[in-house]
């Protein structure tokens, strides 16, 4: 999760994507990416930042020395945004398999789903889903749902904007993560249904997401995104990240980007996985 000036969403067509690279069937070096990770950490050393995200959810170590309070429960805040990253901006549970380093840009960068699947789930679609400048989704894509919790009074919109109005502008930020795998199977769970969101107990709700993917890692971090992969991200957020991959059929993926009240389209890109013990916070259970 990124807001960018103005609270644009993160990993849109701002950022460039390096085709001759990934033409050729490579990826930016090892290298590259070290040299993200030490800008990155060049940028906000004796800085105010908080705890930055995302993370291995799996490591309960952290050094970082400012601390938040966690934000409320959910389900006594209001649904502000929805939007999701191709692979996952977390490792863990069962998506540990890296993806590869990728563009330098966020993309085809991140974590897969670790399990496998059968050729029928694997079958082509007989149409592109959610396409965009940096390639559709396929069959066996993992994607990481960010449901973008606000303590203001608002309603579910696009882009992370959403989630601020006029009279409150440090509000608490929450994010319930879902990692999912995408399957040629109609009867995976439904995108839509997924997604699906209305008024409950006078909260802005999502109503699908899911209960049965393990305990939620909830700990302090950041705002993500790709565009933060050499500086600091500035928004304290309080993060839940489900442990276990869901299916969920391929079809009503794309039938979800073509229609959503977030106008998302497309699958955002990923930002590195944050390493550096001082921009962690620690996980406590």
């Amino acid at each position: 999760m990124k807001i960018k000036s103005l609270f644009v969403l993160a990993a849109t067509t701002t950022v460039a994507f390096n085709t001759n690279a990934l033409d050729s069937g490579g990826a930016v070096s090892d290298e590259a990416i070290a040299n993200q990770r030490a800008n990155l950490e060049k940028n906000t050393t004796g800085r105010s930042f908080g705890p930055q995200s995302p993370r291995d959810i799996e490591s309960t170590s952290g050094n970082h020395t400012i601390f938040f309070a966690a934000a409320p429960a959910h389900t006594v805040m209001n649904l502000c945004n929805i939007h999701f990253h191709k692979n996952a901006e977390h490792k863990g549970g069962e998506f540990t398999q890296y993806a590869g380093n990728g563009d330098g840009h966020g993309f085809l960068s991140g974590f897969k789903y670790s399990g496998t699947l059968t050729t029928a789930e694997l079958a082509p679609p007989n149409q592109e889903v959610c396409p965009s400048d940096h390639g559709s989704l396929y069959p066996g894509d993992t994607i990481e749902v960010h449901y973008v919790h606000s303590s203001a009074k608002i309603k579910p919109g696009p882009t992370l904007g959403s989630c601020f109005n006029e009279e409150i502008k440090n509000p608490q930020l929450r994010v319930e993560t879902q990692v999912y795998v995408l399957v040629n199977d109609s009867t995976a769970l439904d995108f839509v249904k997924l997604t699906a969101h209305d008024e409950k107990s006078g909260f802005q709700q999502a109503l699908g997401i899911p209960s049965n993917t393990g305990k939620p890692i909830q700990y302090s971090g950041s705002t993500t995104g790709p565009d933060y992969n050499e500086q600091g991200s500035p928004y304290q957020v309080t993060w839940s990240v489900r442990p276990n991959v869901a299916k969920v059929n391929i079809t009503s993926v794309g039938n979800w980007c073509k229609d959503n009240i977030f106008n998302e389209n497309h699958a955002h890109g990923v930002r590195n996985l944050i390493q550096n013990p001082k921009l962690l916070s620690e996980i406590k259970h």
